[in-house]
């Protein structure tokens, strides 16, 4: 009993110092979003990456959003495809027949380079690819109509090899996406500002990768990654290598969700934390301090329902409520309603501590048996 109530009154030290850095986390997440200013439209020829797999609820409309932009120059948007009867397929001719003025190139190829096969589409795509300037980004994510030319004068400072954004969520397949929405907004992007603005962390996240191509041919081309899960985490570390920065303006896009049920959310937020945990263990163990609710609801359980426990828990949720109103009132979208938050939170402690146990992981109806140095290999007698 009395190593239960020391390990719950140190969960409520924790919860305690979470709920504190919650509270500097939203002091800088404003301040890091009020930086913003509007450069004027770049006149760069670029080459839009898209890979593509599957058809997501709006495709289409994700993939429009990156052709109504303030920029002065050409842009060819290049998708790929790995399979025939991909059903993206039809979300690109539909974009054509709206866009005809448009460049808009499609690969199909089934070669594979590797057990990433994101980066095996790159690596088929980027052959047709036109222009010097390249700016990758997921299916899943939406731009808004500054998106290029911010991207761009972020890209055009000095010292700066590659570019990446900042993004929150939107639920596109009902409870359970919204559910995984919430868990960008509320929980990745307070934390992904703070360890940005304080130079704490440098990320380069899939959501968007501006990079010059002789830029990417001096880190070695897409075909280096072919074997590692975290693509684009390796990417930016391949730039910091040569000496160069990957800048994070103070800009947000969107992330769609598409989680239908609950399973393909916690394969998918599985994935993601044992990936993260695998490339940098420390700040991942860290972390843990982003959760105060869960944290102190455990300690207090420990503790017996101690009146300083129960305080504690309450000023914890108190403050993720409104560390949540900060990020809704910023983006304009609130991800899910507020009572869901304790749910969700809870959930976040819960995949946090599973990651830990995963020696492999599901991305795309693909096993993946995982190694510390960020490599994945493909383990067919892993059952998906």
């Amino acid at each position: 009993m009395l190593i239960l109530a020391i390990l719950g009154w140190v969960l409520l030290a924790l919860g305690l110092a979470g709920t504190l850095y919650m509270v500097a986390a939203a002091i800088v997440f404003l301040r890091f979003m009020s930086r913003q200013t509007k450069p004027a439209p770049s006149t760069q020829a670029i080459t839009l990456l898209k890979p593509l797999h599957g058809a997501e609820p709006r495709l289409l409309e994700n993939l429009a959003s990156f052709l109504t932009q303030d920029h002065a120059g050409s842009i060819q948007l290049l998708c790929g495809v790995q399979r025939a009867d991909d059903p993206a397929i039809a979300a690109v001719e539909a974009l054509r027949a709206l866009y005809p003025n448009v460049t808009i190139d499609l690969v199909v190829d089934t070669a594979f380079h590797g057990a990433n096969r994101k980066i095996s589409n790159l690596i088929n795509m980027m052959a047709k690819a036109r222009h010097p300037v390249l700016v990758l980004s997921d299916s899943d994510i939406v731009a808004t109509p500054d998106y290029l030319s911010r991207v761009l004068a972020a890209l055009d400072a000095q010292d700066v090899g590659a570019t990446t954004c900042l993004y929150f969520g939107r639920g596109d397949a009902g409870f359970w996406s919204r559910l995984g929405a919430a868990g960008l907004s509320y929980q990745f992007l307070p934390g992904a500002v703070f360890g940005v603005a304080l130079g704490l962390a440098r990320p380069c996240m899939g959501s968007t990768i501006a990079i010059r191509r002789e830029t990417l041919d001096r880190i070695g081309g897409f075909a280096r990654f072919a074997d590692v899960l975290a693509d684009d985490y390796a990417i930016g570390e391949a730039v910091h290598a040569l000496g160069q920065k990957v800048a994070v303006p103070p800009m947000l896009v969107t992330h769609a969700s598409a989680e239908r049920n609950f399973d393909e959310l916690w394969r998918h937020e599985l994935r993601w934390g044992a990936t993260v945990r695998a490339v940098v263990p420390g700040a991942y163990v860290e972390s843990v301090i982003g959760m105060p609710f869960p944290l102190a609801l455990l300690g207090a359980a420990f503790v017996q329902a101690h009146l300083a426990g129960l305080t504690i828990v309450m000023l914890s949720l108190v403050v993720r409520v409104l560390v949540t109103l900060t990020v809704d009132r910023r983006t304009g979208a609130p991800a899910m309603p507020l009572w869901l938050l304790p749910v969700r939170d809870c959930l976040t402690f819960a995949i946090f501590v599973a990651s830990f146990f995963a020696a492999s992981v599901d991305w795309r109806g693909q096993r993946l048996r995982m190694y510390n140095d960020g490599r994945v290999l493909a383990d067919p007698e892993i059952s998906a």
